[in-house]
């Protein structure tokens, strides 16, 4: 074929993702430019994909899910683009974003910092700067991290149907980030969160000791047709589980969980008498 460049999936994330594209296009018989008019895109703009010349782009991947009928599948190009730009998470993670923006409840435990989903910018920036400091992971690494959390907390304002359950350790609220005014305008957060009427917020306090049935981060889904998902992590790597018979039990462990917690009204108590230096 005249002027077809040779590509060579292995150099880089983005060129595997152009690769793939092209195999999957040429599979279905399209030519670029029939692509290009499915997914709205010039003939130019598939081509600079396919070699690696133009960043895919999230709307992009979406797009190509669509003209390619590649959309909700393992092999979908919106997976491999969040695998892509979230390179620097644990394993599992970009697959369990991905799942988390359809939703229709949310459930998740959080152990030693404030969740994603309710961080301040600073907050964010807060711990993702100290992970710079101990060389975990690069500045770029960490403006990626600080960019998905804005990305995932989209969904609490553009989902007027979604619930969102969260219990959070004690040590959550009690670790100091970035300093006073940071912490404050976090606390402020977290207050503002729970007086929304489609959300419920716990402090599960150390008091409640061997009472406590998780010792690591949680998040459970439900998703619009009532199916669940688990996700957990430790400081290597992230599982997701989509088996209901093996969720049920960590769901029932959840509402144990909510349980033993503090009640609403006496975690923002806590949280009120943190920010005022009371507690």
């Amino acid at each position: 074929m005249v002027n077809r460049k040779e590509l060579n999936p292995e150099s880089s994330p983005h060129a595997a993702f152009g690769a793939k594209l092209r195999v999957v296009r040429e599979g279905l018989g399209l030519t670029q430019d029939q692509l290009g008019n499915e997914m709205g895109y010039t003939c130019g703009h598939i081509s600079s994909v396919e070699t690696g010349r133009k960043v895919p782009t999230l709307r992009f991947s979406r797009q190509a899910d669509q003209a390619l009928r590649t959309a909700n599948t393992e092999e979908s190009f919106e997976r491999q683009w969040r695998e892509i730009r979230h390179g620097s998470l644990l394993e599992g993670h970009p697959e369990y974003v991905m799942n988390e923006g359809r939703a229709a409840e949310i459930r998740l435990y959080e152990v030693g910092v404030i969740p994603g989903l309710l961080q301040t910018p600073d907050y964010a920036w807060g711990l993702a700067e100290g992970a710079v400091k101990r060389q975990a992971i690069t500045k770029e690494q960490a403006q990626e991290r600080v960019r998905v959390i804005a990305e995932r907390q989209a969904i609490l304002e553009r989902k007027a149907s979604l619930m969102t359950f969260v219990v959070v350790d004690e040590s959550c609220i009690r670790r100091p980030i970035g300093g006073k005014a940071i912490m404050n305008a976090q606390y402020a957060r977290l207050l503002e969160f729970a007086e929304r009427p489609d959300t419920v917020f716990q402090v599960a306090p150390f008091s409640m000791g061997a009472r406590r049935p998780f010792d690591l981060p949680v998040y459970i889904l439900t998703m619009p047709d009532r199916s669940l998902m688990f996700y957990a992590e430790s400081a290597q790597r992230g599982f997701l589980d989509g088996e209901n018979t093996s969720v049920t039990p960590w769901l029932v462990a959840y509402h144990q969980l909510q349980a033993e917690a503090l009640s609403q009204g006496a975690s923002m108590a806590m949280i009120k008498q943190l920010r005022k230096g009371t507690l």
